[in-house]
């Protein structure tokens, strides 16, 4: 019996989160729990194996709520400051042995350049102790024992920032995003559940809107598609109405593949 992949909604929301600092709406005023959103970012478990993507603001909180004692690597999307800056806290899993990140060569250059003492073996001891090891677009790869698919999508104008999704057997990731290549689409066949980034109704410059994002969802042939890297304009259940064969994803969700 091939083993069960453990997916775990770390974060869902936005590069502000949610509540938004000083806002009074009614999503960032909402009672219910699933408004609130960490800054986003998943965690991959099989076979007794641990990846996250991404390491956000609140990345030490997430760890914490998660009860994570152990790493085997970390994927990144890009270099966006919601998607990195809670790299510091790798410390904690890298005091053993080196963590090892693993993007595409822009985020790993701009990521070695601007947290260069994470990767100086003369360093405090208390650094995080890190190595990079850059992703292929689109070919698979073994990371601790889990299959990775890099998928290289477009984040708005950003031509000169790499974007990458990540597959993961019959799941797959894609944040920030507004154009997905015929060739990723490809790669996408056989997904039964599609995780996409979905920021708000009306459109936006940099990011699918929900229309958008269930489109490329519909194009996968996913069974179901999840929302995330969600902003304040839209309450849970409101996101949950819109389509039969979406949902909003929240912080804690578990998905079992």
């Amino acid at each position: 019996m091939a083993a069960v992949m453990r997916i775990t909604f770390l974060g869902t929301g936005t590069s502000h989160g949610i509540p938004v600092i000083g806002c009074h709406c009614p999503v960032c005023t909402s009672p219910d729990v699933h408004d609130r959103r960490y800054r986003s970012s998943i965690m991959v478990e099989e076979g007794g194996s641990r990846l996250v993507v991404d390491t956000g603001y609140e990345f030490r909180l997430q760890m914490l709520r998660e009860h994570v004692d152990s790493l085997d690597g970390v994927l990144y999307t890009h270099s966006h400051a919601d998607h990195l800056s809670g790299i510091d806290d790798l410390r904690v899993f890298s005091q053993k042995r080196n963590m090892t990140i693993y993007s595409n060569g822009p985020t790993l250059k701009y990521i070695e350049e601007h947290y260069s003492y994470a990767f100086s073996p003369s360093g405090f001891p208390g650094n995080p102790h890190l190595e990079a090891v850059e992703l292929e677009p689109l070919r698979e790869v073994e990371i601790a024992g889990i299959r990775v698919i890099p998928l290289p999508v477009e984040h708005g104008r950003m031509t000169h920032m790499p974007i990458y999704g990540y597959r993961f057997g019959r799941f797959a990731y894609i944040t920030d995003c507004t154009f997905i290549p015929e060739s990723v689409f490809d790669s996408l066949r056989g997904v039964e559940i599609l995780a996409i980034g979905g920021l708000r109704k009306r459109p936006h410059g940099a990011h699918f809107c929900f229309e958008e994002a269930h489109a490329a969802g519909r194009r996968t042939g996913a069974a179901m598609i999840y929302f995330t890297h969600i902003n304040h304009e839209t309450c849970y259940n409101e996101i949950n109405s819109l389509y039969p064969d979406a949902r909003s994803a929240y912080d804690g969700l578990v998905l079992e593949v």
